[in-house]
C-alpha cells in the first residue's frame, strides 16, 4: 500500500476511537436551562416536610424558598428560582472544614485521628462516639458528623480564636467567590441551644480527639454553620471542588487538586446523614446538606450544582433539592456510574 493511502485510514480509525479517558459529551446549554425550569416548576408546589425547629432561628425561614444553580467548571452559570436569598448553611459547611484541615495539616490527619467512615448512627450520635472509642476494630467516625466535624475544627490552625474564624471564613469565601458573612440571630439562637454539641466536645476531649479547649472548638463549629449562603454560593462552592479546587468563575486556586478526592470520597459515603448510601445510589454523586435547607452535589470534571429549600424529610435533607438534583442529574446524564457498553 502506498505512504498516502495510508492517511485516510490512520485519520478514520483515531475518529472512531473514543479513548476511555475522554470526558462525555457536555449537554447542550438549552438542555441544561430546560433541566434546571422544569425541576423548579415540578418541585416548587410540592409539600412535603418541615422547617428544622430545633433551632428555633431555622423554624423561621420562608418554606416556599426554592432556587437551583448549576455552574459548570467552565464558569457557566445556570439558575432557576430564588437564587439570592440567603439561608445559613448549617452541615455543608463540614465539607468546607475538613477541606482546610486537608491543606493545613494533610489528609492523615483526618484520617488516621478522626476517621472517614459512616458511623451507622444519627448524626449527632453521643454512642457513636462510645462505640468508636471503646471497640477495638468498630466503627470509626467521620468529619460530616457532629462529633467529628467539632474534633476537625479543633485541628484548624490559629493563635487565637480570632484569627482561626477569620482565616476559615476568608477560605469558604474563597470557594463561593465572594466574602460571605455570618446570620448573627442564628448563631446567637444556636449558641443558645447547642448543649449536646458542647456534651460532644467534652467527650472528645475526653477521648483525645481534641487536644485543648472543646469550648472553642464548639463555638467556632457552631459559628461555621451559622454563615449566610445561598443557592448560587452553594453551586460555586460545589463547581470548585468539580474543577480540582479551582474556583471556575475567579481562578483562584482555593485547595490542592490532590487533596479534592478524600473530601469528594467522605462526601459520597456521609453526606447526606442516614440516607447517605440512597443518594448515592440514586445519583452516584458526591454530596452535603444542611438542615438550613441547602444541598449541594459534585460532578467531578463536570458541573457542580445546589439547591435552597428549607423543608427537610426526616433524616434532615431538604426535600425538594433531593428530587430535583435527581431528576436534573438523570436527565443530563451526569451520574459517573452510568455507562453504557461500547
Amino acid at each position: 500500500m502506498r505512504p498516502a493511502a495510508i492517511v485516510p485510514l490512520l485519520t478514520a480509525a483515531l475518529a472512531c476511537a473514543t479513548p476511555l479517558w475522554i470526558a462525555p459529551t457536555a449537554p447542550m446549554a438549552a438542555d441544561v436551562q430546560r433541566s434546571l425550569d422544569a425541576a423548579h416548576e415540578r418541585y416548587a408546589s410540592l409539600d412535603e416536610g418541615a422547617n428544622a425547629d430545633y433551632i428555633p432561628a431555622l423554624a423561621e425561614v420562608d418554606p416556599d424558598l426554592f432556587g437551583i444553580v448549576l455552574v459548570t467548571t467552565d464558569g457557566t452559570v445556570y439558575t432557576s428560582g430564588d437564587v439570592e436569598t440567603e439561608v445559613s448553611i448549617q452541615s455543608v459547611s463540614k465539607v468546607f472544614t475538613m477541606a482546610k484541615v486537608f491543606e493545613e495539616s494533610g489528609t492523615d490527619a483526618i484520617f488516621d485521628v478522626i476517621g472517614v467512615d459512616a458511623t451507622g448512627m444519627r448524626f449527632n450520635s453521643i454512642v457513636a462516639v462510645e462505640i468508636a472509642h471503646g471497640i477495638a476494630g468498630g466503627p470509626e467516625m467521620n468529619p460530616l458528623v457532629n462529633a467529628g466535624a467539632i474534633a476537625a475544627t479543633s485541628m484548624l490552625r490559629g493563635e487565637t480564636r480570632d484569627e482561626i474564624w477569620t482565616s476559615l471564613l476568608s477560605f469558604y469565601s474563597e470557594f463561593a467567590g465572594r466574602p460571605l458573612s455570618v446570620n448573627q440571630p442564628v448563631f446567637e439562637s444556636e449558641s443558645a441551644t447547642n448543649q449536646r454539641n458542647q456534651a460532644i466536645g467534652a467527650l472528645m476531649y475526653a477521648y483525645g480527639y481534641i487536644k485543648s479547649d472543646p469550648l472553642r472548638a464548639t463555638d467556632v463549629y457552631t459559628e461555621q454553620c451559622s454563615v449566610n449562603v445561598n443557592a448560587r454560593d452553594l453551586a460555586m462552592m460545589a463547581a470548585t471542588l468539580a474543577n480540582g479546587g479551582q474556583n471556575p468563575i475567579t481562578d483562584v486556586q482555593v485547595m490542592s487538586p490532590e487533596n479534592v478526592p478524600g473530601v469528594l470520597a467522605v462526601m459520597a459515603t456521609a453526606g447526606l446523614y442516614d440516607e447517605s448510601g440512597k443518594w448515592l445510589f440514586r445519583t452516584g454523586l458526591p454530596a452535603k446538606s444542611g438542615v438550613g435547607g441547602g444541598l449541594l452535589a459534585v460532578a467531578p470534571g463536570r458541573f457542580g450544582i445546589a439547591v435552597v429549600s428549607p423543608p427537610l424529610d426526616a433524616a434532615g435533607n431538604s426535600v425538594r433539592a433531593q428530587r430535583a438534583i435527581e431528576d436534573i442529574v438523570a436527565e443530563l446524564g451526569a451520574n459517573p456510574y452510568a455507562v453504557q457498553p461500547r
